[in-house]
């Protein structure tokens, strides 16, 4: 009997060795806090750990892993295995996705912007751009058009932006040099700083951006209409640690892709941006709306060129540009008339 259960012991002690065995867990590199702008990677991290019985396990750290603009360093060395970043933070590490962030590229909802940014990420011009950095792309973080929040006067006119500093990245930045802006590149987590400082005199964010890094707590001034753009924010994997994973924690993983960006979309359509008109309100904050003219004019003189351009400097690094510009454009003329 002795010698049974002492048998029984050893079995149960190495089943529990296998199953620790068995467990994975990866670090998540994110920043700022949790907001709308993460709730994807929240609901993935819930989503595998019940698939698996929480035997894979995401591990989400908020600034403990990596500076925001280090990320993709990060993941390209195996610091950590997942990850999520903005393209205009280092547009040279990421070309082929910059795309996506052209000034006035037309991209009208929260569900364009997921599928067109899916299907740009599964060309092979795009994966072997982010396989140099050891990279897979997994989904989007979708946002609606940046607008601005700004201290002291409004510029009630497009032209009395000119010598306005700006907070704006990407395309973005681009958009508002155009109109006399001095746009300046900073990360998400130095602006409130920066605008209560008077380093900077408005910042483009998208709706959550602004609630969540304080922007709007001493801000007099909104745009509801300048629309001018957007940036592109993927969260992506570490390709080694991907293809390391038995079949079945890939599987819960990438199966879960679809099911948290459904959650991303709701919960930045229906608690999101319903907060985000009584957040003005409460603060005080006058809103300000350009003439539809003026903005055509502004879109009209923008949107070519900077698509000219970027044609041209992306084609210079050996990059499909002209048919990456080509599919985004008429992926998103083919989202817009379904």
């Amino acid at each position: 009997m002795q010698k049974f259960l002492g048998c029984t012991t050893v079995a149960a002690i190495s089943l529990a060795f296998a199953t620790e065995a068995l467990a994975t867990e990866w670090n998540v590199s994110l920043w700022g806090k949790r907001r709308a702008f993460t709730e994807h990677v929240e609901k993935l991290a819930e989503l595998v750990s019940e698939k698996t019985n929480g035997e894979f396990t995401l591990n989400i750290s908020y600034g403990g892993l990596s500076n925001n603009r280090e990320n993709l360093d990060g993941i390209s060395i195996g610091a950590f295995e997942m990850a999520q970043f903005c393209a205009g933070y280092h547009r040279d590490k990421n070309p082929s996705i910059t795309v996506l962030e052209l000034p006035f590229l037309g991209v009208e909802t929260l569900e364009q912007e997921r599928e067109l940014s899916m299907a740009l990420y599964d060309l092979p011009a795009v994966k072997e751009d982010l396989g140099r950095w050891n990279a897979t792309l997994l989904m989007p973080s979708p946002m609606p058009q940046y607008n601005l929040v700004g201290m002291g006067e409004p510029p009630r006119s497009l032209e009395e932006f000119a010598g306005l500093s700006v907070r704006a990245t990407g395309g973005i930045g681009a958009a508002m040099e155009a109109v006399g802006a001095v746009p300046t590149s900073m990360s998400a987590t130095e602006v409130r700083q920066s605008l209560d400082s008077g380093v900077i005199t408005a910042a483009s964010f998208a709706p959550h951006a602004h609630m969540a890094f304080g922007t709007i707590e001493n801000a007099t001034w909104w745009t509801t209409n300048l629309n001018p753009g957007t940036v592109n924010c993927p969260v992506v994997a570490n390709t080694d640690a991907l293809n390391d994973l038995p079949d079945a924690y890939r599987d819960a993983l990438l199966g879960s892709i679809d099911e948290a960006l459904d959650h991303y979309v709701d919960y930045y359509t229906n608690e999101t941006m319903k907060a985000w008109g009584p957040a003005l309100d409460e603060r005080g904050i006058e809103r300000i709306s350009y003439d539809p003219d003026a903005l055509a004019a502004f879109e009209d003189a923008v949107a070519g060129p900077a698509a000219e351009a970027w044609i041209e400097d992306m084609s210079a690094r050996g990059l499909p540009a002209q048919e990456l510009y080509d599919f985004a454009t008429s992926k998103l003329a083919e989202l817009k008339g379904q």
